[in-house]
């Protein structure tokens, strides 16, 4: 390799500490976050569209769950990381011995995206082997997307519903990495159920409550239950507490 005078190297090493040094300035004076806001807002706004379309029927579920796909795959990661604080919002997070915690990210007011979007947000924070148990959904539309982490995640369509039991057939089972994502309906993929495999897994949500008049909400089953004809599965339906007790 080619030797470097002293004059060279001191010279090298100003450049670099005067690099570092503006890159800290501008970083604590929140420089980048200018230009972060509107494209974040942007797909934030869109997304709340998207959620106003399907509650008024201009979109059908299923059709919500492929654009909104289009859209997480479409985001930049880094500058939706900044957008919500993402490391303010996990800084001091206290992992749960079952189950996931639900952190509540709060958006900026930033022209371009509205005061009351119509779909609630939420990241789940998730130690290894830790799960966001196995539930269908009534009546909403939800998606999520990777921000951290591996977790392996099994979604089912929900094809009958009985007083205490849904039959179930499994449609996905496979791992997903950072900036994967999934998206589930009363149309299609309506059970979910993500496990981490790496520590501090985390997931941004997107949900769609009362997409028609009516009650919504989650229903917890138990997807390891009686295997009938054509790979469909009867799934008895669980409290809460079971659901978190046997899978969390």
């Amino acid at each position: 390799m080619p030797e470097v005078s002293r004059r060279e190297f001191s010279q090298q090493t100003l450049a670099s500490l005067v690099t570092l040094s503006l890159l800290e300035t501008l970083f604590q004076r929140d420089a980048f976050g200018e230009e972060v806001k509107p494209l974040a807002a942007q797909w934030l706004a869109e997304l709340n569209q998207m959620g106003l379309d399907v509650k008024g029927k201009k979109l059908k579920q299923v059709e919500w769950q492929s654009k909104v796909e289009e859209l997480f795959a479409k985001v930049d990661l880094a500058d939706l990381l900044k957008f919500i604080e993402f490391e303010k919002l996990v800084k001091d997070v206290k992992f749960k011995s079952q189950g996931e915690v639900s952190l509540r990210p709060k958006f900026p007011a930033v022209e371009g995206l509205p005061k009351d979007l119509v779909f609630g947000t939420q990241v789940f924070a998730l130690k290894k082997d830790r799960s966001v148990v196995p539930h269908g959904h009534d009546n909403m539309v939800t998606a999520f997307l990777i921000l951290g982490g591996q977790f392996r995640g099994r979604l089912y369509d929900r094809l009958e519903n009985g007083p205490d039991w849904m039959i179930i057939k499994p449609t996905i089972d496979r791992e997903f990495g950072v900036r994967e994502s999934s998206t589930i309906s009363d149309d299609k993929d309506n059970v979910h159920w993500f496990q981490a495999l790496t520590d501090n897994a985390f997931i941004f949500n997107i949900h769609v409550m009362s997409v028609r008049p009516g009650k919504t909400g989650r229903v917890y089953i138990d997807p390891d239950g009686e295997k009938l004809s054509d790979g469909r599965i009867r799934a008895k339906r669980l409290k809460t507490e079971d659901a978190y007790r046997m899978f969390g």
